[in-house]
């Protein structure tokens, strides 16, 4: 892994749990938050293609890691409130962790952050 973000230098006070660094590991993974409607026949362990849009020549392997149960916005800090009585339905979305099968190039800068369109195959 490797030091993403360094929030102190030698010779400053620090306190209990603050944050000094954050690490990223060298396995990473993707979260997609798909359409609760695209879930149907999505299950663990399924194939994935990757496409970085940084890298658009490139695919990669993955598989689907885990489905969380619930929509992301149920968890979210402000979850939507309903009170004014507007029953629209607005589709929700699921976040889904995908892991990647193969260890990615050293030569390819892939970070946390980046612009992915994942594609499951679903059987």
């Amino acid at each position: 892994g490797y030091i993403a973000k360094k929030s102190v230098e030698p010779g400053n006070t620090v306190a209990p749990g603050q944050a000094l660094m954050a690490l990223v590991t060298d396995r990473l993974w993707v979260v997609a938050n798909f359409k609760e409607v695209q879930l149907r026949r999505m299950r663990p362990g399924q194939p994935v293609t990757i496409k970085i849009d940084a890298y658009p020549d490139y695919r990669f392997r993955g598989r689907v890691e885990s489905i969380q149960a619930g929509s992301g916005a149920r968890f979210s800090l402000l979850p939507p409130e309903n009170a004014t009585g507007n029953y629209v339905k607005v589709v929700q979305r699921v976040p889904v962790k995908i892991v990647f099968e193969d260890p990615l190039p050293k030569h390819l800068k892939i970070g946390p952050g980046m612009s992915v369109v994942p594609t499951v195959k679903v059987r």
